[in-house]
């Protein structure tokens, strides 16, 4: 069983826990993190999940995602899942996430990073993960329309990939 800490809509600790599956109370939501990963060549790290999974079995999402545990902090959570998911060691300490969403019924923190891995470097986590891949943007999308990607909106995915290439949210060359 594995328990959530809940938080309050300006995201303070309510000194609340949920079991992970259950619907949260309203008015709190559990944090959940998110690591996307490219590699220097632009293209994501995606991996497809298992068919036994609770929620969209084999389907492709991004990289690593999962929720943080009762006690862990963002940085932390997304470490953890990154090594368990992938077997990948990253250092988030003191690292804010990229982007923060609120709009679901958790604060889902998706932090971006870039990494020169190769598929072979990876170890599987066989419980969520049944095979990664690396994609383009263009070839996220074409799974998408097909249905073997989560269907997150298509804007979503070219923010990610535009704040890779980017590196933030504010276009430097613009610069006044």
């Amino acid at each position: 069983m594995e328990l959530l800490d809940l938080y309050d809509y300006q995201r303070r600790p309510t000194g609340k826990t949920m079991v992970r599956g259950d619907e949260h109370p309203e008015g709190m939501y559990p944090p959940v993190v998110h690591i996307v990963i490219f590699r220097p060549d632009g293209r994501m790290l995606i991996q497809q999940r298992q068919p036994f999974k609770k929620g969209w079995p084999n389907y492709w999402d991004i990289s690593v995602g999962g929720s943080a545990q009762t006690g862990e902090d963002s940085p932390t959570a997304a470490m953890r899942e990154t090594r368990e998911e992938l077997g990948l060691t990253v250092d988030l300490t003191g690292r804010r996430p990229t982007l923060t969403n609120c709009s679901g019924g958790a604060f889902d923190d998706i932090y971006i990073l870039e990494l020169p891995v190769e598929l072979s470097e990876l170890s599987l986590q066989p419980e969520e993960v049944q095979s990664a891949a690396f994609a383009t943007q263009e070839e996220i999308f074409a799974m998408i329309d097909d249905g073997r990607f989560i269907p997150y909106l298509k804007s979503f995915i070219m923010l990610l990939f535009d704040l890779h290439r980017r590196g933030g949210m504010v276009d430097r060359s613009k610069k006044k």
